[in-house]
């Protein structure tokens, strides 16, 4: 079983960094493989709307958002840290999870996945309920913790003097580990995903 968590920051090894490592350390006690995946710096377009990956399962943009979804087929789950900017994920994870998760809800369903945030003050919890809207519309469970998963701090020292916040990684660590464990068990039990109904869409004029 592996977990990718992605960077979602401009900054390689800041706050959002440290509270992945201290999910990250959970994980790798339970045995989950690992691996955090860093967004980069440089910029990432949103999506175009130009149904090119329906056609060839790519992004038409050829950049870390390509190099992700190659590691998502043989990944069991997820966990997608952003820094809090102006109370919202940062604009480059918003950017890459747009494109990420466009047209591909068949690849993430049952997927495991969670949201982390890292903040210096407020804006936490709109950051937490933004990202795990990708989440809700893919069908993939998610995983919670003892309290809302973020941490607070303007430097990633301050961020380890979190304990309550480092605490809750942990948590968040375990949990996941657990749920991985119990539908990898399931599976050895005969306890089939479960089969989802073609989706039918509609808006508010037919």
């Amino acid at each position: 079983m592996k977990v990718i968590l992605v960077n979602g920051s401009p900054k390689q090894k800041g706050c959002t960094y440290t509270a992945l490592k201290e999910v990250e350390k959970q994980l790798n006690k339970n045995n989950i493989e690992t691996e955090i995946f860093w967004i980069g710096n440089k910029p990432i377009s949103g999506c175009l709307g130009c149904g090119g990956c329906s056609k060839t399962g790519k992004c038409v943009i050829d950049d870390k958002v390509n190099e992700f979804l190659e590691k998502v087929k043989e990944s069991d789950g997820f966990v997608f840290g952003s820094p809090v900017h102006f109370a919202a994920s940062s604009g480059m994870l918003s950017s890459f999870m747009d494109r990420v998760f466009y047209g591909r809800g068949k690849l993430f369903a049952n997927k495991v996945a969670s949201a982390v945030v890292s903040c210096r003050r407020g804006g936490a919890t709109a950051t937490v309920d933004e990202i795990n809207k990708y989440f809700l519309i893919s069908n993939m469970p998610i995983v919670s913790s003892q309290y809302w998963n973020m941490v607070h701090g303007n430097t990633p020292e301050e961020v380890l003097k979190d304990a309550e916040g480092m605490q809750t990684m942990r948590t968040l660590g375990n949990n996941m580990a657990w749920l991985l464990q119990s539908i990898e068990a399931g599976k050895k039990a005969g306890v089939n995903l479960p089969e989802n109904e073609d989706i039918i869409r509609t808006n508010f004029i037919r």
